[in-house]
């Protein structure tokens, strides 16, 4: 699986962002979504997850209320809507694919790019 992280970029405290990531492959709906973020110096940190169907969505507690996961499986495609944010939320953002239902990144095989976002206060 390949994924393709976009739509990073300045956003001031309050405003909204929209993430998105695309996979190849066919076995997309297989696989459990997560987003991840780090920043210099940091460790990456979970932020979101999201079953294959699409049924259930998990969020870090710093994000819950503020940002949203979905998926859209006919595109290939995970999204992490951003709404709110907050100058701390300022990171480089990654997608990831796993065939677990974790929020360690030691679950996630496959990996975006990563897309960087910075929330101006």
């Amino acid at each position: 699986v390949q994924l393709q992280a976009s739509g990073g970029g300045l956003v001031q405290a309050g405003g909204s962002l929209s993430l998105s990531c695309v996979a190849s492959g066919r076995t997309f709906s297989s696989y459990y979504m997560g987003w991840f973020r780090q920043v210099p110096g940091k460790e990456r940190e979970y932020v979101a997850r999201i079953t294959g169907g699409g049924d259930f969505t998990y969020y870090a507690d710093s994000v819950k209320g503020r940002f949203t996961i979905s998926r859209d499986n006919a595109k290939n495609t995970v999204y992490l809507q951003m709404v709110s944010p907050k100058p701390e939320d300022t990171a480089v953002y990654y997608c990831a694919a796993a065939r677990v239902n974790s929020p360690s990144t030691r679950a996630y095989s496959y990996w975006g790019q990563g897309t960087e976002v910075t929330v101006s206060s």
